[in-house]
């Protein structure tokens, strides 16, 4: 059992945890108020050292970092709190976009809030929102499902219980999956199932496929897609 270091003068200091978006992709992306708090905190945690460093080297910060990942997430928050303690302020990144967003770092949120550390969001990129304002779907209502199983049989059956959500649908995977994820939308939602295929967002060969879903699956085995990406179904319709 993981036993989280209790900071028993918490309210005396100055402790924060920012929660700072960055770029997906295209570095402008960032905001100025990011810029400023990660230029300002004494230590960033982060997900990857090499992301994280090549990252803040392109806008010529430099900082003490922490990695934090889905691998060592328990095996860190103390040191992370322990620091805090001393009357730290920190900011979580993740590789790309908003963190907590299908990235670590719930565990730490969740352990900081209990010791009444404040957390500050910054927001900034995304995916998501880029993906739906340029689907052409009305999207005031949707279902954001994420990311779906790497097994074949465990993804078919959630997507078979997606079928019944007349909802536009928000899906995302790994990129050698595009194909394949696909395919069994097309299996499971049929053919003329109309999606938006949202690839490589904000990044220079950005672009967004909309159509049937064999439609998008035909361009994306043609061109031999392999990027990153979220893809849409509009479900309202069937």
């Amino acid at each position: 059992m993981v036993i989280y270091f209790q900071l028993n003068e918490i309210k005396k200091m100055k402790n924060k945890l920012f929660i700072v978006s960055t770029p997906i992709g295209n570095y402008d992306d960032i905001t100025l108020r990011a810029i400023e708090v990660l230029r300002s905190v004494d230590f960033i945690i982060c997900e990857e050292y090499k992301i994280a460093r090549r990252l803040l080297s392109h806008y010529k910060i430099e900082k003490e970092l922490i990695a934090l990942n889905e691998h060592n997430e328990n095996d860190v928050v103390n040191e992370i709190l322990l620091e805090i303690a001393k009357g730290k302020t920190s900011a979580l990144i993740s590789d790309h976009g908003t963190p907590l967003f299908s990235d670590p770092g719930h565990l730490l949120v969740d352990v900081c809030i209990s010791q009444k550390i404040e957390i500050i969001p910054v927001p900034g990129a995304n995916s998501l929102l880029p993906a739906l304002t340029g689907s052409g779907f009305d999207f005031e209502k949707f279902y954001y499902y994420g990311w779906l199983s790497p097994k074949k049989d465990i993804r078919r059956k959630q997507l078979l219980d997606l079928k019944r959500i007349k909802e536009v649908i928000v899906l995302m995977d790994t990129p050698y999956r595009l194909k394949t994820l696909l395919t069994d939308v097309v299996k499971i939602f049929g053919k003329n199932i109309q999606v938006s295929l949202a690839y490589q967002l904000t990044m220079k060969n950005e672009k967004y496929c909309r159509g049937t879903a064999s439609s998008v699956l035909k361009i994306a085995e043609e061109k031999n897609l392999k990027g990153e990406f979220v893809l849409i179904l509009n479900n309202k319709r069937l």
